[in-house]
């Protein structure tokens, strides 16, 4: 031992003792950390290597936090990078492993850790000897012990991998199951004998049937206060099925896993380690590369050929799926032919915008895909109302002879999902009633002495009590509100409905979402082109097609514009009225302005300023009148005389504009002008001074 010393003691010097001592411990997993104290001890054993060494123990650091931790990679391990980190500062002076394999089982992270030990001068100890990374020859070894420790890693994960792969190829494997699907007695795959749990899932399909969208699921079962299982499969309560809203997670997770059609899988995802981070990221493989696929191999909830619909309905669902993004499922929006519409000009998918239009909203097709990816213009815009107008109409007059079974069709679908959903509130209810009556018997059961368990019993069923008490007044709610089945009325509707398809699709109370459901069934894609009219080619899911022309639809600042004989009947009144007076005649005649309001003198100002219309006081103005101050001025006198001439009836005026104001007609040679503050007594006739003062001569 001592000579063994002698040699690496040799590769010590007082730069390597100056500084700390780093001892890296760990352990793959927290099994072995449990069961494998023995490895435990030997590691934390070579501290007294390093005080053989001649580090006091004081300067020997202890790194253990990367206990149960792979070494497969240095991702996630925190003491790892915490010591690698000391050694790039240069703070270690030597670092003590028990082997190679403890500190990393990758290449890759093992020749790092050796150059930066190189660069610092950092030495690296294991339980067979004492290396520095700075000789050609320790280094060397050192670089052959981290490819034996990654290729030892790799032949244990084939050898605990062969097996399961060995029976995955016959379909042998045991695997966790979803739930709704158990293991029997003899090992065979079958359904899950609670008919709630088998309830639950199949509404899953036949919702998606119905809906379209997985978001369309989640909907309807909170809708009708419904609950989905789930069998917890980790901690004390692993096995236990519990009851909880649904999420749109867990959907999907029903919809996506094979089993459910009765196929047996193995290998569906390859896990590949990510750039960068060096985490081990799932990777969906196509059907042809799986380890395993054995379709028919235990009872499902539906067959293999609507497991296929269903996934290729969702890959369409994807609105971000692909360059050409495909129609979504149908929504709430008006827009009809919603992800159904290509353009005829370049052939791209047209895109939906909504516009306010009072109190509604009115859809438009725009093909913006190149003005997305390369800045361009917007290649055409169309009106998407009188599209979807057109569209309608030609459904339903090619349609009509089989409205009838179509209509019938959708009553018995809505009666039957009514009736499903019925069954599941009432199997809640007896499972909760279950529950109850099986906590009332433990209660019951135990020792009254035994106060610790009796009180957890006893909180159990007070817990069961509630949850029956819960689901007890949901179930009664729904009936009593009639939420949950059709009544008669309801049905007399359908069924008249049903006898006229034009009357289905023209009824208000019948959603967008539920036109578009159809449209889809019956419209495989529409092609629209924007010049002087608008031309619409219908492609029918049948092989059919149509062809529409239609007019170009006014702007909306056509739309607003007042209409043309509205402007004529102003100009027209414009010679003998006010703004005011206008206003009131053409509403008396029934006249509205473009946004088909009633005309008030403030529209009708606008309308003329506009059109550049003469107001009434400039056309008065053409006609030689006078404003006030002109005729005061002319006649030599105040204003207040004017207005007292006009209101005795001595000048002529006409009303210009709605404030009062009038414009007077200059008087002829006739005129006589009263005297003002003259005594009483008979007027002198007046003389041709006094006609030519008032008519403009000196004054």
């Amino acid at each position: 031992m001592n000579d063994q010393l002698f040699g690496p003691a040799a590769k010590v010097t007082a730069a390597h003792l100056a500084r700390d001592a780093y001892l890296y411990i760990r352990q793959s997993s927290l099994k072995q950390v449990l069961n494998n104290t023995e490895s435990t001890v030997r590691q934390y054993g070579l501290k007294e290597r390093a005080l053989a060494l001649g580090w006091p123990a004081d300067r020997i650091i202890v790194i253990d936090t990367d206990q149960g931790q792979s070494g497969a990679s240095a991702a996630d391990r925190e003491g790892f990078q915490r010591l690698v980190t000391e050694v790039g500062m240069g703070h270690a002076g030597i670092v003590l492993g028990l082997e190679v394999s403890r500190l990393a089982r990758n290449n890759t992270d093992w020749h790092r850790l050796l150059e930066i030990c190189a660069m610092s001068g950092t030495l690296i100890l294991d339980e067979d000897g004492l290396y520095d990374p700075c000789d050609f020859n320790d280094r060397l070894l050192l670089g052959l012990k981290g490819s034996l420790s990654e290729a030892e890693l790799h032949l244990l994960k084939a050898r605990l991998r062969g097996g399961q792969l060995s029976k995955a190829r016959r379909g042998e494997l045991v695997s966790p199951l979803p739930i709704g699907l158990v293991y029997d007695p003899a090992g065979k795959v079958v359904l899950d004998p609670d008919t709630a749990i088998q309830q639950a899932i199949a509404a899953v399909f036949e919702l998606f049937d119905a809906t379209g969208s997985a978001t369309g699921v989640v909907k309807a079962f909170n809708h009708q206060g419904l609950r989905l299982p789930r069998r917890i499969a980790h901690g004390p309560d692993k096995g236990k099925v519990v009851w909880a809203p649904a999420q749109h997670s867990r959907i999907l997770q029903i919809l996506h896993n094979p089993r459910y059609a009765g196929a047996f899988f193995y290998g569906r995802y390859q896990h590949r380690p990510a750039p960068g981070n060096g985490k081990s990221g799932p990777r969906l493989l196509p059907r042809e590369q799986w380890v395993a696929f054995f379709p028919g191999h235990h009872p499902g909830y539906i067959t293999l050929e609507k497991y296929d619909a269903n996934q290729a309905k969702l890959a369409a669902n994807a609105t971000a799926h692909g360059k050409d993004r495909r129609h979504g499922p149908p929504r709430e929006g008006p827009a009809l032919l919603q992800g159904m519409v290509l353009c005829g000009i370049c052939g791209r998918r047209m895109t939906v915008r909504y516009h306010q239009r009072k109190d509604r909203l009115e859809p438009e097709y725009v093909c913006q895909a190149k003005g997305i990816q390369y800045g361009n213009p917007v290649c055409q815009r169309v009106h998407g109302a009188v599209v979807d107008a057109a569209v309608g109409e030609l459904l339903v007059t090619s349609l009509t002879p089989h409205s009838l079974q179509a209509a019938l069709a959708v009553a018995d679908e809505l009666s039957a999902r009514a009736d499903e959903a019925d069954r599941l509130r009432a199997a809640a209810v007896e499972r909760a009633q279950y529950q109850a009556d099986l906590a009332r018997r433990r209660y019951l059961a135990v020792d009254p002495d035994n106060r610790l368990v009796a009180t957890s019993l006893e909180a159990d069923w007070n817990q069961a009590l509630r949850e029956l008490a819960e689901a007890t007044e949901t179930y009664q709610k729904t009936k009593a509100t009639g939420t949950g089945v059709l009544d008669e009325t309801q049905r007399a509707r359908v069924t008249a409905l049903a006898r006229d398809f034009p009357a289905l699709w023209a009824d208000p109370v019948t959603p967008d979402r539920e036109r578009k459901r159809l449209v889809r069934l019956l419209v495989t894609d529409v092609t629209l082109v924007r010049a002087e009219q608008i031309t619409t080619h219908v492609r029918l899911t049948g092989g059919q097609e149509h062809t529409l022309t239609m007019p170009v639809p006014l702007a909306s600042w056509q739309i607003r514009q007042t209409p043309p004989e509205v402007v004529a009947s102003i100009d027209e009144l414009l010679d003998d009225h006010t703004d005011g007076q206008i206003a009131k005649i053409l509403t008396d005649r029934g006249h509205l302005s473009g946004l088909g309001q009633d005309l008030t003198p403030g529209i009708v100002k606008h309308i003329r300023r506009a059109y550049r219309l003469r107001s009434h006081p400039q056309r008065l103005a053409e006609q030689g009148m006078l404003s006030l101050n002109e005729i005061a001025r002319r006649l030599g006198v105040h204003t207040n005389t004017v207005k007292k001439w006009r209101n005795e009836g001595l000048l002529a005026g006409r009303l210009a504009n709605d404030k009062g104001e009038y414009l007077y007609h200059l008087p002829g040679p006739e005129f006589t002008r009263p005297r003002i503050g003259r005594p009483p007594g008979p007027r002198p006739a007046p003389t041709q001074t006094t006609i030519e003062s008032a008519q403009g001569g000196a004054v």
